[in-house]
């Protein structure tokens, strides 16, 4: 039952950044100090070290303030 529930939360979470990712593709989250980008022969690798931080501690603070 706890599962079931977990999933369409998921799903709906999924859901909603799918709808919004024109608008959420404009935020300035992509280009923080610690997000790199590497072209190499053509092809090019993200690693958004500073994003994960930034939402880490977003969701630390949101998780602590609910519990």
């Amino acid at each position: 039952m706890i599962m079931q529930k977990i999933l369409l939360i998921f799903g709906a979470l999924v859901i909603a950044i799918g709808l919004l990712w024109p608008i959420l593709s404009r935020l300035p989250f992509a280009k923080l100090p610690l997000d790199f980008s590497i072209k190499i022969a053509g092809t090019q690798l993200f690693i958004p070290f500073g994003t994960c931080i930034l939402i880490s501690i977003f969701l630390t603070l949101l998780l602590r303030l609910f519990r």
